[in-house]
């Protein structure tokens, strides 16, 4: 069973995520961020996760606490639920377009983490949401998933449509990735004996 459920408290956030990363793409989001809880869902739907998060954060600040929180104990979820990671195919890859903007996300569940993420916003924020947020998610997932990730906005002219294209891809990159390969058996996908 693919499944963890972890929670962080801290005196900025409550947060709590249960995920499967063998579901079917349902979702139950609830971060007091709007714009953020539709991107969450679009993960859910294309990585086939069951996702399911909760959270409260010192909003009346601004949502950055939250955001970045959320992307730590997602990434935490992610690697108790991802395990030892024998028979996973490792690499995933997905180029997503929506209208004029196009995405590209590639992942490695490396065991290090890292994020390259090239994106130039049209503009700064999405209604009251900032971009610079959505670095923040993905830098706080791969600390805790230790995966290596990268994002690059490849076209783009509505600043919805390019983190939208982002965020879908991103959860299709990381079903390919975590997708067991019934090819491998229970190998690890690497020459070192380990991830």
């Amino acid at each position: 069973m693919r499944k963890a459920l972890v929670t962080r408290n801290t005196l900025e956030t409550k947060i709590r995520v249960e995920l499967d990363l063998d579901g079917g793409g349902q979702s139950r989001l609830s971060t007091g961020v709007g714009f953020f809880d539709h991107m969450l869902d679009q993960v859910a739907r294309h990585g086939l996760i069951d996702l399911d998060v909760e959270a409260e954060g010192d909003l009346h600040i601004d949502a950055h606490h939250t955001v970045e929180d959320v992307g730590i104990t997602i990434g935490q979820a992610f690697s108790e639920a991802i395990g030892d990671k024998k028979g996973v195919r490792r690499y995933g890859h997905a180029f997503v377009p929506l209208d004029e903007a196009l995405s590209r996300v590639v992942v490695d569940l490396s065991g290090r983490p890292g994020l390259e993420y090239r994106v130039e916003y049209v503009r700064g924020m999405i209604g009251e949401f900032d971009v610079d947020l959505i670095h923040e998610f993905f830098q706080g997932f791969v600390n805790h998933a230790q995966v290596t990730l990268h994002i690059d906005n490849l076209s783009g002219g509505n600043a919805h449509h390019q983190a939208e294209t982002i965020f879908k891809a991103f959860g299709r990159a990381l079903r390919m990735a975590a997708e067991l390969d019934p090819r491998a058996g229970h190998s690890l996908p690497s020459t070192k004996g380990s991830l």
